[in-house]
Formats: C-alpha cells, structure tokens, sequence
C-alpha cells in the first residue's frame, strides 16, 4: 500500500527528471575571466597566483575564485579525488589571498 508521502516523492523524482536536460549551466556566457590553456592542472599555488593577477582576472580575484567554483562543479564526477584536492587548495588559497587583501584595503582606510 502506497502511503500519500510516498506517492507524492515518486511524483517529485519523475518530474525532476523531465528537466535534468534543461541546465542553467548550458547558458553561462560570461566572459569575465581568462585563464591560459591548461592553468587548472598546474599547482594550487600556480592556480591560485594566476587566478588572483589582473591579467586573468581583470574583475579582480573574487571573479577567479568563481570561476575556480565554476570548474570544480562542472567537473563533477569526472575529477580524480587528488585533482579535486588540488583545485580545493587553490580555492582555500585564493580565499586567503582574498581576505588578506581585504584587510589590508581596511587598514589603509583607517
């Protein structure tokens, strides 16, 4: 015997499956950053460096800390666990720069 609940989560699971062709992320045009052909298989500090210079991030560093964001979630299931590892770092380290940057703009104010 099918409870409501149940009946109710198949429904969700059949609906949610009509639209996992329709992705948001197959419209993504933005343009905002630029990295060199193969930067996300350097270091996490090549990355990390490289994300956060004007050259490839012209937005500043916040904008290659999305797009870092942006590759490791497109990458999904197809990156190695010590090729997410790295881009993590880089990630955490960008972050770091980030916040260190932030502060150090606060303190000059002050």
């Amino acid at each position: 015997m099918q409870t409501t609940r149940n009946i109710m989560a198949s429904d969700h699971h059949k609906s949610h499956r009509k639209t996992e062709n329709h992705r948001w992320v197959k419209k993504v045009t933005s343009d905002s950053t630029h990295p060199r052909e193969g930067l996300f298989t350097e270091s996490p500090e090549v990355i990390a460096r490289e994300l956060a210079s004007k050259k490839v991030s012209p937005k500043g560093p916040v904008s290659g800390l999305r797009m870092l964001t942006y590759f490791i979630n497109r990458g999904g299931k197809g990156l190695s666990a010590s090729r997410r590892r790295s881009l993590e770092r880089a990630k955490e380290l960008l972050s770091e720069r980030i916040h260190r940057d932030k502060s150090n703009r606060n303190k000059k104010a002050a």
